[in-house]
């Protein structure tokens, strides 16, 4: 007799939902780590795992939080400095109890108005703490949302293509339509309003009523910034069509490029003015895990929104109640990362200095991947170094032959043959493109091998005949052993 919890009478919204970053890649790379072989997983963006050294006050901050006899010791200001003394006894002067005691379900209020004044200083406009709950990182956030505007398979969510699985995985498993709608690689992935359009009459043709728009601001996995311009076709669409929009702005602290600054989408709707100011939904999402803070583990993250009348607010309240509490050391680093060091604290000097040192290396990082690829075989290189390959005939052939999408063979034999684990970009609705993180700043990634090594798979996964003049480079960069150990591991067709 078949049970509740057999695979076949599973939720069947569980068993259509995929996650890309935890997929068949994430899995068999999992296998060979378990083999013994060293993986270097660039799937995801987890700074800490891959060298990244966390800034030194928030984790001060947090010791004394989640120990705090230390301050009741009286040598405590010999190993911490004064300003994160105080700033540990004003976070528990908060909380009901510690950080092993409940916060309200959208969290402490105190966090919730220094995130409040982060906004009103990034954006120039008031927030209301009121509107904003803080969240266990931005993913749960997104997904409490998502769970309030979708209430069946015809409410359809128009999604960025390329975009961050969270997306596409969230909307099957709450049983909406995902609805993509295409950015234009050639145009440093840009928008195009008629596409939008042309995506909406699409999607009610199928008779799905498009409830919400996502934007992800900078692109992930494409790094790009928004411009104002485009910001206010979209504000302006949503506003027309009647679409609550959703703000992804996770990646704001992570601009490589000087062109274009990131702007948030509600200053844009403010700056617009009244009516649109005042009528359209928007609900914008922010982390503690990207940037320079990396603190993925840590799951801290908020949403506010703008816009949402009372009666819903409370709805999403009581929904959020069910948890009953956000995790609170997530909490303070979320408080921390909007209200850092100021200048004449002790810490500020050192705080600036840790921060900048590892953006200006991110932004190094990102621009060295990206100028790497551009140096392979029939590669077109974003942040997350997002790579378009160009597979000769045979490749997409042996593929089709394994029934396996040819991007995903080329990203299985690069992690069979060299150990660094991808995502394909037909995971995430696009075709041969590999998605790897450039937000990883350890020196795993940034060790000659590891470039010489993916350079050199490529291009003998691509043209095995290249495969002489691809070695004699790599051993005039002296990686004679990364091109050896390669040799008797890639795949030839």
């Amino acid at each position: 007799m078949s049970k509740p919890l057999d695979y076949e009478n599973l939720n069947e919204n569980v068993k259509k939902c995929q996650y890309a970053v935890r997929g068949e890649l994430y899995l068999r790379a999992s296998e060979l780590q378990k083999e013994g072989k060293k993986i270097i997983f660039t799937n995801v963006g987890n700074p800490h795992a891959l060298g990244q050294k966390p800034l030194t006050f928030p984790r001060q901050v947090i010791a004394l939080c989640q120990a705090p006899f230390l301050l009741d010791d009286p040598n405590v200001g010999l190993i911490f400095p004064a300003d994160a003394i105080a700033r540990a006894k004003q976070f528990l002067a908060m909380t009901s109890g510690g950080l092993g005691a409940y916060s309200d379900s959208r969290g402490i209020p105190g966090v919730r108005k220094e995130v409040a004044e982060f906004i009103e200083r990034r954006d120039g406009y008031p927030s209301d703490p009121e509107l904003i709950f803080l969240t266990d990182g931005a993913s749960k956030g997104v997904m409490q949302i998502l769970n309030s505007v979708i209430r069946g398979p015809s409410d359809g969510i128009l999604v960025p293509v390329p975009q961050y699985p969270l997306y596409s995985a969230s909307i099957q498993l709450l049983g909406g339509s995902l609805v993509p709608y295409f950015l234009e690689e050639t145009a440093n992935w840009g928008l195009d309003i008629n596409d939008l359009r042309q995506s909406v009459a699409q999607a009610r043709f199928k008779g799905i009523t498009v409830r919400a728009m996502v934007i992800i601001n900078p692109g992930n996995p494409t790094g790009q910034c928004l411009s104002v311009a485009n910001l206010k076709q979209i504000i302006q669409f949503c506003h027309q069509e009647n679409l609550v929009l959703l703000g992804d702005e996770v990646y704001q602290q992570n601009i490589y490029q000087d062109e274009r600054p990131f702007i948030s989408a509600r200053k844009v709707l403010l700056d617009m003015g009244p009516p649109i100011s005042k009528e359209l939904q928007l609900v914008s999402f922010h982390t503690v895990s990207k940037g320079y803070w990396g603190e993925c583990g840590q799951r801290g993250g908020y949403f506010e929104m703008t816009n949402i009348p009372p009666k819903a607010v409370e709805e999403i309240y009581k929904v959020a109640s069910i948890s009953l509490s956000p995790n609170v050391p997530g909490q303070i680093f979320m408080g921390l990362m909007v209200n850092p060091p100021k200048p004449g604290d002790i810490s500020y000097d050192q705080y600036v200095r840790e921060s900048k040192g590892i953006l200006e290396s991110l932004r190094r990082r990102a621009h060295m991947m990206t100028d790497g690829f551009n140096s392979c075989r029939n590669v077109v290189c974003a942040m997350y170094s997002f790579p378009q390959i160009r597979l000769p005939p045979r490749a997409i052939e042996a593929a089709n032959k394994l029934g396996k999408a040819p991007d995903v063979l080329y990203c299985l034999r690069l992690l069979e043959a060299t150990g660094i684990s991808t995502v394909p970009g037909s995971d995430i609705e696009l075709d041969y493109h590999g998605d790897e993180d450039a937000t990883d700043p350890g020196e795993k990634i940034v060790n000659p091998p590891w470039y010489v090594v993916g350079r050199v798979f490529t291009d003998k996964f691509i043209n095995p005949k290249s495969l002489s003049d691809a070695m004699g480079k790599a051993w005039r960069l002296g990686e004679g052993m990364a091109v050896r150990e390669l040799e008797n591991n890639v795949f030839i067709f």
